[in-house]
Formats: structure tokens, C-alpha cells, sequence
């Protein structure tokens, strides 16, 4: 990564991800009726934002070191400088994202982490008229942008479950 910048959009795509990625979605179906597990932001018919604990799934451990690596490159701060959260995001067919900022608290960076991805299941739009960047998603691939940068999911029009996790990253 060379040149990175805070207020720019980056993408990078994992090797190898499939093994974490197929745990990740293991542990979902396990814990997502969980008593233990939080759910928000109830728009459109689903709960946007679901919060399952990483004792219950070991792996987000994994998603949350790479995110704070990566984003310690970004912001060219120590990586133990910064803490990361995150939540799965489950976009079935005919599911959308809202148009939605992360700015809310100390975010110093937003990002979305892509488990399962069906063909035509949503882009990924950030930014505001007149400049609006299109991502089209891929598993194993992170997108960091800027946490006061409003950003929307289009609709799923596949027949699959499309599968992310949103984070943000903070000073420690």
C-alpha cells in the first residue's frame, strides 16, 4: 500500500479468505437468534445492523486485526493506537442499505468487510452529488473510506443472502 490517504476510498482484496470467510458465516447461522446477540437500526423490514460478541465467533478477531492493520497504514498511525468494532450486515433479496454516515462518535475511519457475495446482489455507493464512487463488492475484499462520507447499499436483486461486516475504526 503506498501513498494511502485518509480521505480517499481503498480497496484491498485478501488472499486466501475463503476458510475465514466460510467460518464467519458458520458462526452467523449459530448465533444470529442467540439471546446474547444485539440487532439495530430496523429499517425496510430487517435489522441492519446485527452485533454478535467475538468470543462467540473467534474469527472476527481475525477481521478486526487485518481492519486495524490496514487502517494504521491509512491514517499512518500505530496500529495499537486504534481499536476497531464491527457488525454483520445480512442483505437479503430485495434488501437495501439506507444512506447513512458513521460520524457519530470518534471514528477516524469507516469500513465494510464482504463474506458473501452473490452476483447482482448490491453496490456499494459512497460520496454525495456530483461525485459518487460505485463499488462492486467481492468476498474477501475490504473497502475503507472516510467515516463522515455518506455511503448506501443498492437493492439485492439476486436470489442469495448477501453477507458483510461494517466496522469502524477509533483511537484506542
Amino acid at each position: 500500500m503506498t501513498s494511502l490517504n485518509k480521505h480517499t476510498l481503498h480497496t484491498i482484496q485478501l488472499e486466501d479468505f475463503e476458510v475465514l470467510n466460510r467460518s464467519l458465516v458458520n458462526g452467523l447461522n449459530q448465533h444470529i437468534d442467540s439471546d446474547n446477540t444485539r440487532k439495530s437500526h430496523h429499517f425496510y423490514g430487517r435489522y441492519e445492523n446485527i452485533y454478535i460478541d467475538s468470543q462467540q465467533i473467534t474469527q472476527l478477531n481475525d477481521v478486526l486485526d487485518l481492519a486495524r492493520e490496514y487502517a494504521s497504514q491509512i491514517l499512518d498511525k500505530p496500529v495499537d493506537s486504534l481499536k476497531a468494532g464491527l457488525w454483520f450486515n445480512v442483505m437479503n433479496p430485495g434488501d437495501r442499505t439506507t444512506l447513512h454516515q458513521h460520524d457519530d462518535d470518534d471514528e477516524l475511519l469507516s469500513a465494510v468487510y464482504y463474506v458473501s457475495v452473490a452476483k447482482d446482489s448490491g453496490q456499494l455507493l459512497i460520496g454525495k452529488p456530483p461525485i459518487i464512487s460505485e463499488v462492486t463488492p467481492a468476498e474477501g475484499m475490504f473497502v475503507f473510506f472516510p467515516p463522515d462520507i455518506p455511503h448506501e447499499v443498492t437493492q439485492n436483486n439476486s436470489n442469495e443472502c448477501r453477507i458483510s461486516l461494517g466496522i469502524n475504526i477509533g483511537p484506542a
